[in-house]
């Protein structure tokens, strides 16, 4: 066996021991980008490497195959790439105000460094990675998120439990049931107002100004997912008005920048004959969407919605010098 088969069958053994529910030949296909019968081929070493694997097929007709008992100890990540990553989290936690979060990853940074050999080394190592690793300065706004009300909204989500919050500029406070929290350049929660529509709306964090986690119970809305709310919109705008298909026709010099491109997380891209991309996806947002279309000029047209193609034809500039 290869070395990096080596690599992959112990990353197998990883994830069949760490999926209550065990591993099947779809998961391994998507996890390690390989065909059909190269996945049933690391199923076969699997069985005939490790002595307590077990297969059994669900009520799906799948068949999964996980370890029983499986001394998690013996198949740990390398230790660097794990301080790395958590390391990588708690700043990210840190940097969006997350400071429970953050403390919680750095706890566990430091109990797994507490466990292992050669600690000087491994932090070492880390942070000569992580001091490589720079980011990218993106503008827009920048809130400062208060702590407080970040832990009153993740108590009120563990619940979930009803939330009384002053919010913007009123001067009394109100009742929300908390949905969600959507993260993107600006932080929202989103949520119901009983007093109002049986609908979820956006409410800024940074303009609550109190917020106290309340011991009322509450029934999220039927079949709500704060995955499919976020995908209603193309950024954070959520309006049911504007909600619909939207069709982008990119020139054939800008196809493959475009596929490239994560528009929308049920986008279906379609190649045309004579070299273009077109890309279909339905949510509303009209005006992100035009803020977003700019930077492309006329290299992207708008097919659909018209309100939207009305926006932006008058916009679309032939002297910008690269493409996003």
């Amino acid at each position: 066996m290869s070395f990096s088969k080596a690599q992959d069958l112990i990353r197998l053994a990883q994830i069949a021991a760490a999926r209550r529910g065990g591993v099947s030949l779809e998961d391994i296909c998507e996890e390690f980008g390989v065909s059909h019968r190269t996945a049933q081929r690391m199923t076969d070493a699997l069985e005939e490497t490790f002595g307590n694997v077990e297969a059994a097929d669900g009520e799906d007709r799948k068949r999964r195959w996980r370890l029983i008992n499986p001394g998690l100890s013996q198949l740990q990540l390398r230790h660097e790439t794990a301080v790395e990553a958590l390391d990588i989290a708690a700043r990210t936690a840190e940097s969006e105000g997350r400071l429970r979060h953050a403390k919680a990853l750095n706890d566990l940074r430091d109990g797994l460094l507490a466990r292992v050999p050669a600690r000087a080394r491994i932090e070492a190592d880390a942070e000569a990675v992580l001091m490589a690793m720079g980011q990218v300065t993106r503008p827009g706004p920048k809130v400062s998120l208060q702590p407080t009300i970040l832990d009153a909204i993740i108590e009120a989500l563990r619940g979930p439990f009803r939330l009384r919050v002053r919010y913007n500029q009123d001067a009394a406070s109100r009742i929300l049931e908390p949905h969600g929290v959507l993260l993107g350049h600006r932080t929202y929660l989103a949520a119901r107002d009983p007093t109002k529509k049986d609908e979820v709306r956006n409410f800024r964090i940074d303009l609550i100004h109190e917020a106290e986690t309340l011991n009322e119970s509450f029934a999220l809305q039927e079949g709500f997912t704060i995955a499919e709310y976020a995908a209603q919109a193309f950024g954070v705008w959520q309006d049911p008005a504007q909600y619909g298909e939207v069709v982008w026709r990119f020139a054939p010099e800008a196809a493959d920048r475009a596929a490239g491109f994560r528009f929308h997380p049920q986008q279906v891209l379609e190649p045309q004959t004579d070299g273009s991309l077109i890309v279909r996806f339905h949510a509303a947002g009209w005006l992100e969407m035009a803020w977003h279309l700019y930077q492309w000029g006329d290299k992207v047209e708008v097919m659909a919605p018209q309100a939207l193609r009305d926006m932006v034809e008058g916009h679309r500039r032939s002297d910008f010098a690269a493409m996003p």
